[in-house]
Parts: C-alpha cells; structure tokens; sequence
C-alpha cells in the first residue's frame, strides 16, 4: 500500500465495493492514503469501518491487543476463582465481538442505504460484553468480584466435580429446586428453611455448595447429567474438545466440515446459522497467498500484461507456482 500503483489497485476495488474495513494503528490509514476521506473521494456511498483498541480520545494512540482490553474493560477481573488470579479468556473474545459489532453495523448501513464512517474500539466492545455485571454494579455500587464458574445471584447454577471429572448445574428457579432436591434423593432440602427461596440459597450458599460438592463425589459425570436431564434440569458434562467432536449431537449437526486444501483435507467449523433462504458459508480451503489475486485483476478490467508489470513493481502478490 505505499507504492502508488498498489493504491491504484485499490481505489479502483473501492469503486466497486460496499465497504471497507481498516485496523491499522490510528493515523496509518490517513498516511498511507486509504483512510476514510480518501476512500471516499473514490466512493461517496462507501461504508468505512474502522476496528482500533481505543478509538478517538486520550488512549487513541496506545497500542492495544485482546488481552489489553480484556484488562481494562473489567472482564478480565471477573473472570478466575475467587481467591486466584485474574484470567484471560481462552479465546480473544473481545476481536470476535468486534468483528460481530462490524459486520452488523455495515450490514444495516449497506440495507438501509446510509453509508459513512464506523468506528469500533477493541474497548467499547469488551465493555459492551459486561452485560448483567454492569447492571449489578450500578445498582449497588460494589464492583463484582471474581466467583469462578458460579453465578452470583442464583444457586446452585456453578461446574461441579465428580467422581470422573466436571459437570454444569444451573438450578435457576425455586421450581427446579424441588424436582432437583427430589432427583438427588433428598427431598428434604426443598423445604430447608436454610435453602427453600433462590435468596436464601444465595445467602447460605456455602453451605449448601459444600454439602452438593460431597454428594456429586459419589458418582461419575454421566449419572449425574442423564439424572439431571431425566428431570428437566438443566446439566452438562464439562467436555474437552475431543468430546465435544465426538458428540452424538455435535456429529448430527454436522458443526465440523472438510475440504481439499492444496496440501489435504482441512477441517473447520460450519457456520452457525441456518438460514433456508441464504447459502450460509463457503466451504472452501483458505486460499494461498496471492491466489486469488490475478482473477480479482481481471474481474476489474486489469490486462495480463498490466498485472504482470503490478507483480514486477512489488505493488501486488500473485500466488507462485
């Protein structure tokens, strides 16, 4: 992009196009002459997305990575047990949400015909992921603390182990409580003064997560959740990925596609939506530096001749064979 005929390139993909997405350092954009004006002196009805970590303001030029916004956004304080270390997600969560916010906000641009400038920090989106945490905060002023896999207003809704590894619990409401009390064999609970309303279970909840933790010890992972399925409540077995892909449901589902890549079969997953309308997913292995390049050339009106003189100047990459 800083040689003049690769921009050319460009302007003339930006003439065809209904938008473009940018996440270069703040002010990259604008030197290398790609920044929203330039676009759209090239194309007024051009939707412009702009992904950086903090967007406009004193932390504009900070540099920022998924875990730097996890930080500040609080998330990351949240997540972890409660007596150890903040955590980071398994996965960079807060680009994903990013990339979700942007292709939201240029579809309902491109639908409702409103094009312009979108700006979509790293930071803004993390926050945005604080959801319910946010609200509790606001209403009592206590910041939340870190509560590992438990909830922190209803009980039991937590992973628990057993004798073979983890399962999920998640008793939401007084209702379930009874059957669950009933399925484990211990009706009596669910008329305990000490655990009998959803507050009061939150209030003893040490208690009661203790007396559940020396119960579930007995007996292995798939007893407790087919028990729990058997009676309606909401279970799960803590699965590593190898179960997860061998899973009867995930299997049926067909979640894990394959395709003939240039060096084998390449696994990945399958969109999650399923629309009857739309074809949802291009199945195809991802393509090799510059491959695609030369048909993107023609498809604009470039000669072979002209894109063979692009690849000599260093402006464009055409796949090697």
């Amino acid at each position: 992009m800083k040689k003049a005929e690769a921009r050319e390139v460009f302007y003339r993909l930006v003439k065809t196009a209904s938008a473009v997405v940018e996440n270069f350092r703040p002010g990259v954009a604008q030197k290398l002459g790609v920044d929203y004006h330039a676009v759209k002196q090239h194309n007024p009805n051009i939707v412009y997305c702009s992904i950086s970590g903090f967007g406009e303001g004193p932390y504009r030029d900070l540099p920022a990575y998924d875990l730097v916004a996890l930080a500040m956004s609080g998330l990351m304080d949240l997540t972890g047990e409660p007596e150890g270390p903040p955590v980071k997600f398994a996965v960079p969560i807060t680009d994903i949400a990013a990339g979700f916010y942007c292709a939201l906000s240029i579809i309902t641009s491109v639908l409702t015909n409103r094009p312009g400038y979108i700006e979509i920090p790293l930071i803004e989106a993390a926050i945005s992921l604080l959801t319910h945490q946010a609200g509790y905060y606001f209403a009592s002023g206590v910041p939340p603390r870190r509560m590992g896999s438990a909830h922190p207003t209803i009980v039991p809704y937590q992973a628990f182990r057993a004798k073979d590894g983890y399962f999920v619990l998640a008793v939401g409401s007084d209702h379930l409580w009874k059957k669950f009390c009933e399925a484990i064999g211990r009706p009596e609970l669910a008329d305990d003064p000490r655990f009998n309303t959803n507050t009061k279970r939150v209030q003893n909840r040490e208690e009661l997560v203790k007396m559940l933790e020396e119960l579930f010890l007995e007996k292995e992972v798939n007893y407790w959740v087919s028990l729990m399925w058997q009676n309606g409540i909401p279970a799960a077995p803590v699965y590593n990925l190898t179960q997860v892909f061998s899973d009867p449901h995930v299997r049926y589902r067909k979640i894990v596609v394959e395709s003939q890549g240039p060096f084998g079969v390449i696994k990945t997953l399958k969109s999650p939506i399923n629309a009857e309308s739309i074809k949802v997913g291009n199945y195809t292995p991802p393509p090799l530096l510059g491959q695609h390049t030369a048909e993107i050339l023609k498809e604009l009106g470039y000669t072979e001749e002209e894109i063979a003189k692009l690849a000599e100047r260093g402006a464009i990459i055409l796949q090697k064979h």
